[in-house]
């Protein structure tokens, strides 16, 4: 347990440790952001807009090739 919180306090004092982590925020902060949008099972309103979009795309290529 003394040595986690000795290295806790060298990486606290550390700049290079605090840009880790900070690295760390941003990409924790990326994932929350894409779960958001695309939602749990693929549900979200960004997987709902761009199927959408395909379908109205792949029924007017469908319709011209016909």
């Amino acid at each position: 347990m003394r040595n986690f919180l000795n290295d806790v306090k060298t990486l606290a004092k550390d700049e290079d440790g605090v840009v880790s982590f900070e690295y760390v925020i941003v990409a924790a902060c990326i994932v929350a952001a894409v779960a958001a949008a695309f939602g749990p099972g693929a549900s979200g309103a960004i997987f709902t807009s761009l199927s959408t979009a395909i379908t109205a795309i792949a029924s007017r290529v469908t319709a011209a090739i016909a």
